[in-house]
């Protein structure tokens, strides 16, 4: 599966041969969401099914000759993946600017005992060289080759239980997911699945849904169309309607956390299994969510945002931002302490916005809030949704305040806290002295925080 390379490099590997077949289905499923419902009853199933196959040839054939030209290698502390066939292209990865490689296996590569590696490096705008795809045993053996070069580690030491630190087995064990196992390191929280298929249902889609539905029979009843394309264009709808709860739901089944050293490792996912690794020092920010029908079973849900995954992908599954998709306030403030140490959810200093600011927040401004713990940047909002946002001092890249004409009047301001993740924290409509003194102490505590690292 080697091919030749550069003198003194090690030889290219190519991906699995399985991996055009996985590509083209993939292609399939593409082509017939492209064509739709209007495009079949245009052109009758048996044209349909016609053009459908040839799509998904010509997609097969182009993928195949792209495997053929795919090859991969490490060079020195580069991963260097080389493509291309009439423009022959070649990405050099620095492996120390790698923050974490995840092994992700979609339905197709769980049937096939495969995997596909996805690259996260600092700054990068997409998930970096994603090698699709690999066996397990040897997407879970290149995993952690590549951390373990990342890290400074000599190349000969990675070696070993690779496979075992991904949850897999090192052979003959391929069908074996990671998924099916226990995550490596301490466990800390598994979420039943009981619960979050009720937490899901507790979503406005899930109460909307018997509506629409009644006002689609309805409207059948009254005119008495039931044709097939009419039929097949409301459950395509209604299918829209119930991609989030669904998607959440496939995403988050199994989901399993555990800590091993600095690291968080992430397990979940049903039809498409993910394993993933968050450094705790790349950790920028901790989000609490309390949806508002969530209240009445005390859940609540925690997010991370991490420096270094890409945020300008159009799938956000691709981010490993999940840290309890479900759960009550005892769990999370015992997940909350692991990742930032010292810091209670239930002691957090906040401060409401001056009386003022209910000109500006008539129905909001009684839940802001605002404070300063020894460790955190504490901020929190949302009047139907509550929101609480905890931002490490060593993270902060830049603080500001800004003023509106509005708030100029009524001499307030609001105090932005900048991440290298990209969202941060903004404590709105604070007094104008107390916001520039909030900003001046940030700063400071700031400065202190990175000086003690």
């Amino acid at each position: 599966m080697g091919t030749a390379g550069p003198a003194g490099a090690e030889p290219r590997q190519r991906l699995h041969p399985l991996s055009p077949v996985l590509q083209g289905a993939k292609s399939l499923v593409v082509v017939i969401a492209g064509l739709s419902w209007s495009t079949l009853s245009r052109v009758g199933f048996g044209w349909f099914a016609v053009l459908v196959a040839v799509l998904a040839l010509g997609a097969t054939v182009l993928a195949v000759v792209s495997w053929y030209n795919t090859g991969y290698h490490i060079v020195g502390r580069e991963l260097r993946v080389h493509e291309g066939l009439l423009w022959r292209r070649t990405r050099a990865i620095p492996l120390e600017r790698l923050q974490a490689v995840e092994v992700v296996r979609p339905l197709l590569a769980q049937l096939t005992g495969l995997a596909e590696l996805r690259l996260e490096v600092v700054g990068g705008g997409k998930t970096e060289a994603p090698l699709a795809y690999l066996s397990v045993a040897d997407a879970a053996r290149l995993r952690h080759r590549l951390l373990a070069v990342a890290a400074g580690l000599p190349d000969g030491a990675t070696t070993g239980p690779a496979p075992q630190a991904m949850g897999v087995a090192p052979a003959d064990g391929d069908a074996a997911g990671p998924a099916d196992r226990e995550p490596t390191g301490r466990p800390l929280h598994a979420v039943t699945n009981t619960d979050l298929l009720v937490s899901q249902l507790l979503t406005p889609q899930a109460f909307l849904l018997p509506i629409g539905v009644a006002f689609v029979v309805a409207q059948f009843l009254s005119e008495g169309s039931w044709s097939f394309i009419a039929v097949a264009s409301t459950l395509t709808a209604m299918a829209g309607v119930l991609l989030q709860p669904v998607r959440r739901v496939l995403d988050d089944w199994n989901f399993r956390l555990a800590r091993e050293a600095d690291r968080l490792r992430i397990h979940n996912g049903l039809l498409e299994t993910r394993v993933q690794t968050v450094p705790l020092e790349r950790v920028q920010t901790v989000g609490v969510t309390w949806p508002l029908l969530w209240r009445m079973k005390g859940w609540l849900r925690l997010r991370l945002e991490v420096a270094g995954y890409s945020g300008g992908e159009a799938d956000d599954r691709n981010r490993p931002d999940r840290l309890l998709p479900v759960g009550d306030l005892t769990v999370g403030a015992a997940i909350v302490d692991e990742v930032l140490p010292g810091v209670a959810l239930t002691a957090l200093p906040l401060t409401p916005p001056p009386g003022r600011a209910r000109w500006l927040r008539p129905l909001t401004a009684r839940v802001l809030g605002a404070g300063l713990h020894e460790r955190v940047f504490a901020v929190r909002s949302g009047l139907l949704t509550r929101q609480l946002t905890l931002v490490p001092y060593a993270r902060m890249q830049s603080v500001r305040v800004v003023q509106g004409p509005a708030q100029r009047r009524l001499r307030l301001a609001t105090v932005h806290v900048d991440t290298a993740g990209g969202s941060g924290a903004a404590a709105h409509d604070r007094d104008l002295a107390q916001a520039w003194a909030l900003a001046a102490e940030l700063t400071a505590r700031a400065h202190a925080a990175r000086r003690a690292r």
